[in-house]
């Protein structure tokens, strides 16, 4: 396994296959006019193999397939096959817009959880988030990966003054279906307009469910970024994802690739390693891997300090957009 200075292992890979999305999330996209990587800068589905089996070779047993949205690359079904042939559990974070087409392909390439994106359970919300009518489309897939028997949790990104109020109608959604919702704390990145003002802490939302449900806690998973909760009798759970309130970095076992074939050890770090052209060039991998573990910082990419996150400022952070990372 692959060990930082902090002597966290990593054996979770999530791997973005592509900054295209056919949603404009307004968190996540910077702009409705943005441009999206040259086709020839992404991995190719036999590069993303070839990487993807080195960090096999050096422990990983979990990855993940992110965006953008995954399934809007052309050749998703090659990346999928290749790597359902890989000794890991294989994931996906989806908008689910397009699991239509491809749940067939998921379930025979043995991917059995699913997350998916998903922030308000009203129509006209959801257009004012993403800015593209998709909501019906949304709901029948997700309700299509339940009743063909995947794990469905559902990210919601809470912000104040946006969808706060339905925190409690996601509770409600876990009596009757067995879906997991993660409440996300709004995160800062390049241009998508954060203000400390506009999180609704990990606080907040326990204690706007507890003014209406009482709930317990589940156990934990290792490495797990989610505190998991639920409501006695109810078919589901929720948790809380609290990276600007309360970060959870101490057991982080995570490594990000984006699809232009650079890594990052962190979802905020500035710092990174260009796997992909190492590889077109034939140069080794595996000392460039180590390498860039070992320079992780201790929390939140080094960049934020101890500085509580209501005196930040979004400017402040030096990153890509979260589409250009990988959800």
């Amino acid at each position: 396994m692959i060990f930082d200075k902090h002597d966290r292992g990593h054996n979770y890979l999530r791997i973005s296959l592509t900054d295209l999305c056919n949603l404009r999330c307004t968190y996540c996209m910077p702009d409705e006019d943005y441009h999206f990587m040259p086709t020839a800068h992404l991995m190719q589905p036999a590069e993303i193999e070839a990487i993807s089996k080195i960090f096999v070779s050096l422990g990983v047993n979990k990855i993940r397939l992110t965006g953008g949205e995954p399934m809007a690359r052309r050749d998703f079904g090659d990346i999928l096959q290749r790597l359902s042939a890989l000794p890991v559990t294989l994931t996906l974070t989806t908008n689910a817009t397009l699991l239509h087409r491809h749940i067939d392909a998921l379930a025979t390439a043995g991917v059995r959880s699913l997350n998916i994106s998903l922030d308000t359970l009203h129509a006209a919300t959801f257009l004012a988030i993403t800015r593209r009518d998709q909501f019906d489309t949304t709901m029948h897939n997700i309700r299509l990966a339940i009743s063909r028997g995947f794990r469905v949790k559902i990210n919601m990104v809470v912000m104040k003054g946006v969808n706060e109020q339905e925190v409690i109608d996601f509770v409600e959604w876990t009596k009757d279906e067995p879906v997991d919702i993660r409440f996300i704390e709004f995160m800062p990145f390049d241009a998508n307009h954060w203000a400390a003002a506009q999180v609704f802490t990990k606080q907040q939302i326990l204690e706007l469910i507890a003014g209406r449900h009482e709930f317990e806690a589940l156990p934990q998973e290792a490495h797990a970024t989610s505190e998991p909760y639920a409501v006695p009798g109810y078919k589901g759970s929720f948790a809380v994802i609290s990276t600007m309130s309360a970060p959870f970095c101490g057991g982080c076992n995570r490594m990000r690739l984006t699809a232009d074939g650079k890594m990052k050890n962190c979802l905020f770090s500035k710092d990174e390693t260009d796997l992909l052209t190492a590889l077109r060039t034939g140069q080794p991998l595996e000392q460039l891997i180590r390498q860039n573990i070992l320079g992780k910082a201790e929390k939140l990419g080094g960049q934020f300090g101890d500085t509580p996150f209501e005196e930040l400022h979004g400017e402040q952070l030096i990153n890509r957009s979260m589409i250009s990372i990988g959800g």
